[in-house]
This record gives structure tokens, C-alpha cells and sequence, in this order.
């Protein structure tokens, strides 16, 4: 499939994306979806792609998702438009691979919705940030009133939900929407050093704190734990024990 929005970069074991719609602020559109869900499918597929990075061109993140699509849709076809896009984000989030979101400018409304589905976000210092949906009549329609509360805490969330404000890189740091805040020069070179450093790790193990932490978090604690103990066993007798020799003996592991 020949992308018009995303722009790809394979560099070693990491894939960058770049969503591109500069003159619409890289506004969230059908076409959009459609290609992410196609470079999902693409990237699961494979094992040398060991981290994704996803950050916007231009002066967005992303902007929002586009009002010049949805304004004339009925009921069913706005909630059709969200169940693909949820569906879409969802499928970041489980994405068999750690999903960064390198966030270069303003993340609002289904920008910050996906920088949300990514597991952890890093902002230029120029970054804004904010879910102003209500400022439309309308309300987050990419799991924005399900993931905001989950990752800033019930008060954060409805705050920035209720007002629609917009919030710099500093609080948003300190609400803990994001985990750290760079130079805007230096955000894809620190990105991607973290990246580097992730995918330098137990590819397996890797994986599986994935997969365990977020099923943990859907479950109560004890489930948590089990699946934990589940996991944390299947690792013995492969990379888990190459690790411990690699550790036992003062060298680099060798990871297959």
C-alpha cells in the first residue's frame, strides 16, 4: 500500500512514522485510519522492528481529528467513525511492540486520544496539549474519557475535559500525561535514544511487560498476578535463562 500520510523510516530495529497533513495540522481522517491500520498489520508481522515511534510534521502532533469530514455525518455514521478509530488505537496499544509518541507540537482532541494509545509520550517543550471537544458540543470520541482518567487520574481528567483548556508541556509533565519534556531540536534524537535503549533489552521480556501490564490494569489485582506469575515463568529456559547466564558470566547477552 502507497501511504499519502504516513511517512515511514526504518532505522536498525525501529520503525518512525510520521503522520503528514502539515496544512490541516495532520488532522485525524478516514484515509488516516485506513493506512494505520494497514502499517499495523505490516509491523506485527515483523520481528526486526523491535519499537515504533509515531510524531507529527509540522507545527502538530496532531491537531485533532477533521471537522471538515465529520460535519455533515448523521448519528450512526459519527459512531461508526469512532468505533474504527477506537478499534485503530486500540490496536496501537496492543501492538505486540513498545509505541512511543514523540510529540513535536499541539496534541488535541484524537491527537492526544492517539499519543494516549502510545505506552509513553515525550513533548517538545513547544507541545500543547488538551481535549476540546466540548467547546463543539461535542465529547472525545477515541477512548479520550477512558484513557485520560487512567493515565492523569479522575480530577486531572475532568478538569481538562469540562474546561477544554490547553495545557503546555510543563503540566503536562506534572499531571504525568507525558514523562518527559526536551529541547524541540533534540526531541526525535532523545526519542530515539530511548528507543535504542528498549530495544536493546530482552525482546521477549520486552513483550511480555506489554502485555502484562496493560491486561493487569483491565483486571483486578490478583488476575494481575496471576498472569504475572504466568510470564514471568515462561522466560525460563530461554531468554530469560541466556540473560541470567549472560549476567552470571559478564558478558552481553545474546538474545534469538
Amino acid at each position: 500500500m502507497d501511504y499519502e500520510i504516513l511517512k515511514t523510516e526504518f532505522r536498525g530495529q525501529l520503525a518512525i512514522v510520521t503522520i503528514s497533513r502539515p496544512a490541516a495540522l495532520n488532522a485525524l481522517n478516514s484515509k488516516f485510519f485506513k493506512e494505520m491500520e494497514h502499517l499495523l498489520d505490516s509491523l506485527s508481522k515483523r520481528d526486526d522492528v523491535k519499537v515504533l515511534i509515531l510524531t507529527g510534521e509540522g507545527k502538530a502532533f496532531v491537531a485533532g481529528a477533521d471537522i471538515a469530514e465529520m460535519v455533515n455525518m448523521d448519528s450512526n455514521q459519527a459512531s461508526e467513525f469512532s468505533a474504527f478509530g477506537q478499534q485503530i488505537f486500540n490496536r496501537i496499544e496492543e501492538l505486540n511492540m513498545p509505541v512511543i509518541a514523540a510529540i513535536n507540537g499541539f496534541a488535541l482532541g484524537g491527537g492526544l486520544e492517539l499519543a494516549m494509545a502510545c505506552d509513553f509520550r515525550i513533548a517538545g517543550k513547544p507541545a500543547k496539549f488538551g481535549q476540546p471537544e466540548v467547546n463543539l458540543g461535542l465529547i472525545p470520541g477515541y477512548a479520550g474519557t477512558q484513557r485520560l482518567p487512567r493515565i492523569v487520574g479522575l480530577s486531572n481528567a475532568l478538569f481538562l475535559l469540562y474546561t477544554a483548556d490547553m495545557i503546555n508541556a510543563d503540566e503536562a509533565l506534572r499531571m504525568g500525561l507525558v514523562q518527559k519534556v526536551t529541547e524541540p531540536e533534540q526531541l526525535l534524537t532523545e526519542t530515539i535514544a530511548i528507543a535504542e535503549k528498549i530495544a536493546s533489552k530482552g525482546p521477549l521480556a520486552v513483550k511480555k511487560v506489554k502485555e502484562v501490564t496493560r491486561k493487569g490494569l483491565l483486571s483486578d489485582f490478583h488476575k494481575g498476578c496471576e498472569l504475572e506469575n504466568t510470564q514471568f515463568g515462561s522466560l525460563f529456559g530461554n531468554e530469560g535463562t541466556e540473560g541470567m547466564k549472560a549476567f552470571l558470566e559478564k558478558r552481553k547477552p545474546s538474545w534469538s
